[in-house]
Parts: C-alpha cells; structure tokens; sequence
C-alpha cells in the first residue's frame, strides 16, 4: 500500500492547464506527456501540482501553486465555493464555460460517434447563470463537516448542526449552508428561516451514522409562475416538533402554496416509495409554458431549469419540423412535457415511459389542458417499443423524439429504431457521450443534419446536447 501511494504522490512544477475535462475537472498537461486532473484550475494557468492518485493513464491531483492566472478565470461568488460540490465552474467566466461545454459535445459526437458533423449551431447559454434552479434538495444532519481550521483550533464547535448539501464522495458528511446561489430568494429565505427556527425550538436533526432525530431533509420547488413548494422529511413523528415547524412555514410565507411533509424512517433518504402527506394548500404546484399547465407534485420530474427547459424544447420542436400532419413518437416521455409542448403542430403523439407514476401525471396534464392527441403508454423501453406495439397504432411515426436518461439507450431500442426508419428522429441528451455512442449505431442509415447543445446548469459542467437525424436516401 505505501509504495502504490508514495507512485501517487509526485510534484510537477509549471504546468500548464490546458483543458476541461470530465466531471467538472481541468486538464493539466507536463512537457513529457503526463496527464493530469485537476479540481482546483482553470484552463490558462501554469501551476505546480502534487498528485494523490495514479491510473493507468494519467493522474489525480490539486494545484499547490498558481504561477500564471487563466484569462478565463473570475471570483465565485459563493463562499462555499471549493468545498460544496454543486459549482465546481465558479471560478470560470461564462463564456468559457460555454466554450468548453459546445467543445465536449462536439468531441464526443466525433471522437466517440465517428460522425459526419455539419456546422454546430451555437450553444444556447442561459439568460440567468445564479438562482435559475426550481428544484432544490437539502440535508439536515446533526454532525456538520467541519473545516480544517476548525479541525486544527482550540476553540470547542458546540453546534454542530448542519442544513446544506453531502460533501461530494461522503454518504454521512453534510457542508452547512450559510448562503447558495443556485435557487431564487424565496428558497433562500425559507432554508435559512427552517434552520433558525429548528434551532430556536431545539428539534433534534438527524444522524445518519446512529439513525437517530427528527429532521431529515428539506425539499423546496419553486416555479416560473412563482409558487412554491416545501416537503419536509422526518426520520421519525415527533407530532410537536413537526406541527410547530410546518405552522411557522404556513404564518411566514403564505406564498407556500404547496406545503407537506414525510415520515421516512428507512436507511435511505428516496421519497419514491413513501406517502406525502399534505399539510396545508394543494399537494401540487404549477409550472407553465406556451399556456400549458404542469401540475407537478413532490415525486415528479421536471426539468429543474424552467427558462432553458422552455428554450430545449422549443430547440426540439424546431428541429421536428412539425407541420401539423405527423404522427410523433415520444421515447422517454417522463411526464409528458415536450409531447404536449409539440403536440399543437402534431397530429397525434405517442408517449411511453417506464415509470407508471410518470405515466399517469402525463395523462392528467393533458386532460388539464385540453390537450386530445396525445397517448401515454408505460412500461419498459425495450418490452413496449416493439414492431408489434408499432402496428397496434396505425402508421409508422413521421417523426420519433428520444429523450432517454444519462445512460442512454438501450441497444435493443435503438435496433427497433433502425428496423421503424422514421424519416427524422430528434434525439436529445444530458450525455453526449452515450448519446454519440448511440449515434454511431445508428449511422448506417441515418445523418446529423443539425445540432445544438444547450446549457441548462450554468457554474456546472453539464450540458445539453439536441441532434436532428435524418434518413439517409
């Protein structure tokens, strides 16, 4: 073990960072060829490094000294920047961020997928780079992560609560929060009024380690229209605790217009299989689009950016090239949102999910906006898109919108795609990675024509990526 660690632990003076890389992290490169990874630099400075870690290719480690300053570099904003995970690009201006993500897409798409790309269109960057999330998720614990300085002090830290985010890579270690840039100010105010007020009343927050407390977590929605939701998770009932807290959120904000809570007593923190219980006001707020409605509740999906999610869509609708007349299939239509959003330009479209609930909510947000040429069906990808399921409903689709999760899809779907050869497919991804690798399958019959990545996480390495296929002739 000693000598693997003393392999890892070496120190490269003036190095130059020459790229971004995966997850977040920058890319250093020295004079003889050595690659490595950075969490702390932005691409433009010459730095000395030490290393924590080997692979077989390059190495891990952080910028010890900073000789040159990147022109690509500004001051975060946030004082938990470095510690908290959530914005690992703070420190990197916008339109290098931009740049850099626009760069990994169209990598990705021809390193990986080998494809023949036409011009990409420009990155769609985000109107708003702070306070542009209308989902957020927080952590109580009863057992902060503490600073090396506190670590190293002799002053005696007698509160140790925490409300904030897990350290990244640490299950039981949670960063309190003192300020976050991510949500609109209304979450704010509500995050930093449940800490005061659950420290003023001593309500016990949770230890994961010992599975003791009350507090769990709080989950905060807040949405273009400007309602706002609040979900409280306990560990256990603890009825005066949890009426004294949830009355206080009711008299200070009454623009809560969705307020409810959980008893989760499980090993794990997931809602998906637990009873919501509604509070006070509806068990749902509303986002909206174009004049459509979205009821979403405490377990739906929605895309946690409402502006870009509007501008994705409207990207995707574009690049269908609806005339009014097609028959659009919707793969991994989640809760339905870009099959209503296109429907108004569509025939008819044809939904499919695997997660019933989603299914469901789908088929009530439809009915809410008078929407009669859309159908939803669930079950797994690869069971219910079928020739037979094809056949069962009428022609085959003019035009197949594909919005699968990160890991894309599955081989077998994408062979029932080659086998339907729709004429245009629209296929929109969160991972250009697996999406090129897709790609690349199904390149035999099928052209780029056009794409466009998309930024819908500002000070975050994630991107977007929308590609319109067309078959090939």
């Amino acid at each position: 073990m000693s000598k693997r660690r003393n392999r890892a632990n070496k120190t490269f003076e003036n190095v130059p960072v020459v790229d971004a890389g995966a997850k977040g992290k920058s890319v250093a490169k020295t004079e003889d060829g050595a690659v490595i990874f950075l969490k702390n630099a932005v691409p433009g400075d010459v730095v000395d490094i030490k290393t924590f870690k080997k692979r077989k290719s390059f190495y891990e480690g952080e910028a010890t000294v900073f000789h040159t300053l990147s022109d690509r570099r500004t001051t975060p904003v946030c004082k938990h920047f470095g510690t908290c995970g959530g914005c690992k690009w703070q420190h990197m201006g916008y339109d290098s961020q931009l740049f850099f993500k626009q760069k990994e897409v169209v990598e990705n798409l021809t390193r990986i997928g080998h494809l023949d790309l036409p011009e990409v269109t420009p990155i769609a960057g985000s109107a708003d780079q702070y306070y542009y999330r209308n989902k957020m998720e927080f952590s109580f614990s009863a057992s902060r992560w503490l600073t090396l300085e506190e670590i190293q002090s002799d002053i005696q830290i007698e509160d140790k609560k925490a409300l904030g985010f897990h350290i990244p890579g640490m299950w039981d270690k949670i960063l309190h929060l003192d300020e976050c840039h991510l949500h609109p100010a209304i979450g704010e105010q509500i995050r930093l009024s449940v800490h005061a007020f659950a420290e003023a009343e001593h309500i016990e927050y949770f230890n994961p380690r010992e599975k003791t407390g009350v507090l769990r977590t709080l989950m905060l929605r807040m949405s273009s229209t400007g309602e706002t939701m609040v979900v409280i998770q306990f560990f256990k009932e603890d009825e005066k605790a949890r009426i004294a807290l949830l009355e206080h959120l009711k008299t200070t904000f009454p623009q809560i217009k969705s307020l409810q809570y959980i008893i989760n007593e499980k090993a794990n923190d997931t809602i998906y299989d637990q009873d919501v219980i509604c509070y006070d006001g509806r068990n749902h707020i509303f986002e909206e689009m174009e004049g459509l409605q979205f009821k979403i509740n405490a377990k739906s999906f929605y895309q946690t950016n409402s502006q870009q999610a509007y501008e994705l869509y409207k990207i995707t609708r574009d690049f269908a090239g609806l005339t009014g007349e097609e028959l659009v299939y919707d793969l991994y239509t989640g809760t339905g949102t870009i099959a209503q959003f296109v429907a108004k330009k569509a025939k008819h479209v044809v939904g499919i999910e695997s997660v019933p609930v989603a299914i469901e909510d789908a088929k009530a947000n439809a009915a809410h906006n008078n929407i009669d040429n859309t159908t939803f069906f669930a079950g797994d990808m690869r069971d219910v898109f079928t020739a037979d399921f094809i056949a069962e409903h009428g022609a085959p689709p003019d035009v197949v919108i594909t919005d699968p999760p990160r890991d894309g899809m599955h081989k077998d779907v994408v062979a029932q795609l080659l086998a339907l050869a729709a004429p245009r497919i629209v296929y929109v991804s969160c991972n250009s990675a697996t999406q090129a690798r897709d790609l690349a399958l199904l390149k035999e019959q099928y052209k780029v024509v056009k794409y466009q990545p998309v930024d819908m996480f500002p000070q975050t390495h994630h991107v977007e990526s929308v590609v319109l296929l067309e078959i090939i002739k």
